[in-house]
């Protein structure tokens, strides 16, 4: 019996039998952009709570693997898992789709806040800064639950997962981390045999591999042609251009440890003052969505040529790298998912991811938000609200900041 011909997609297109529409994507984006407080932690709950276990788009597998894979990129990891999400379900239009999405409320209300519109100098108020904290310490920890009982069953991927949980509380930082996935990769290759596992919406084509070469070709040209082209033309656009992509193309872990390298960019060079900056960074901690988005305040704060130019070049300068490494990696990374050695080994870094996120549920997350025992009474509310009586994260999210606001009120 003859087996049907296989059809060929357009370049950067997702299979037909996993595709959703861009613009659904950049909605369901937004919602998330909109209201995902806490950090890099809590939007990987997030992401969770809607694209696994509400809109089934990914399953708990593929979800574990591509926060893994966005581990080990530098950029920031939750930005980079959106754009993966986004691009597995509607091509490169669904991952530009998600990175707007996402970016686009935090972005627009940092550029506001640069320009002098907001009259309360770009802080939240205290007690909805501590809702939200709190709300995050439910979201991560359903993540925690759900990631565990799915990837850390039996006795060897548990003992992976507490290791990997205890070795990152006692080793903090990007690159601890990278090598604790590597070792639970290493433990899953000797040890660990693989369930058998489904296509759910693998994209690694001859077509996308093209693509992957030329995002991975045009990442190298941008971090080695941009210095070159500042110093060429001592334009302060390309020279704030040049020193954001270099921060986005070099940090690992994202978040936080961006910070150094931001002021190094724009701060060392004049382009924006030390108060400044330390303003922006203050007003970027109450914002939901990526601490990136700081970067449209910075730009906007350079004003090179202008404030809104200076905002949209500097937000695009620094997140470039992340879009740019997720396209390029991600059709063989696919590919690389059906050897069967590479298998075992992903059954031990996705137990030592479930790890990696039960340690930063304690610190940063736990240690930041509960404060007492009317904390964790509220985070257990919030839980319960959460999993059991199944209310969206964003009613949960907007009843947290208020129930904060009127408490610290």
């Amino acid at each position: 019996m003859n087996e049907p011909l296989p059809t060929t997609r357009p370049i950067g297109a997702p299979p037909a039998d996993s595709a959703v529409p861009a613009g659904r994507v950049f909605r369901e984006f937004l919602r998330l952009g909109l209201t995902s407080f806490g950090g890099p932690v809590a939007h990987i709950g997030y992401f969770r709570h809607r694209f696994v276990d509400r809109l089934k788009w990914v399953d708990e597998a593929s979800f574990a693997d591509l926060v893994a894979l966005c581990q080990f990129l530098p950029g920031p990891a939750s930005s980079q898992v959106g754009m993966a999400i986004g691009l597995e379900k509607a091509g490169l239009a669904g991952a530009l789709a998600a990175f707007v999405g996402f970016t686009l409320p935090s972005a627009v209300i940092m550029a506001l806040l640069a320009l002098g519109l907001s009259s309360t100098g770009g802080l939240m108020d205290a007690g909805v800064l501590s809702g939200l904290a709190i709300v995050a310490v439910a979201v991560v920890a359903e993540a925690v639950r759900g990631m565990a009982l799915s990837l850390a069953t039996g006795r060897l991927l548990g003992s992976i997962a507490l290791a990997a949980m205890a070795l990152a509380l006692l080793l903090p930082g990007s690159l601890a981390q990278i090598a604790i996935l590597l070792g639970g990769g290493l433990v899953g290759y000797q040890f660990a045999r693989p369930p058998a596992r489904s296509a759910d919406f693998a994209s690694g084509e001859d077509l996308s591999r093209r693509v992957g070469v030329v995002a991975l070709a045009l990442f190298v040209v941008l971090l080695i042609g941009l210095p070159i082209l500042a110093a060429a033309t001592h334009s302060e656009s390309v020279s704030l251009a040049s020193g954001l992509y270099r921060a986005g193309a070099l940090v690992f872990g994202g978040g936080h440890v961006v910070l150094p390298l931001l002021e190094d960019s724009v701060v060392a060079s004049g382009l924006v003052s030390q108060q400044a900056f330390v303003a922006g960074y203050g007003a970027a901690q109450a914002m939901p969505g990526p601490l990136f988005s700081l970067s449209a305040y910075l730009g906007v704060a350079a004003a090179v040529p202008t404030p809104m130019i200076g905002g949209a070049l500097a937000v695009l300068a620094l997140f470039a790298p992340a879009f740019l490494l997720v396209v390029g990696v991600l059709p063989f990374w696919r590919q690389l998912q059906r050897v069967e050695a590479v298998r075992r080994a992903l059954v031990g870094v996705n137990a030592a991811v479930v790890g990696l996120l039960a340690a930063a549920l304690y610190d940063p997350v736990f240690t930041t938000a509960i404060h007492g025992g009317r904390d964790l009474a509220f985070a257990v509310l919030c839980y319960a609200l959460l999993v059991f009586a199944r209310i969206p994260a964003w009613s949960v999210v907007l009843m947290a900041a208020g129930t904060g606001w009127v408490i610290g009120g």
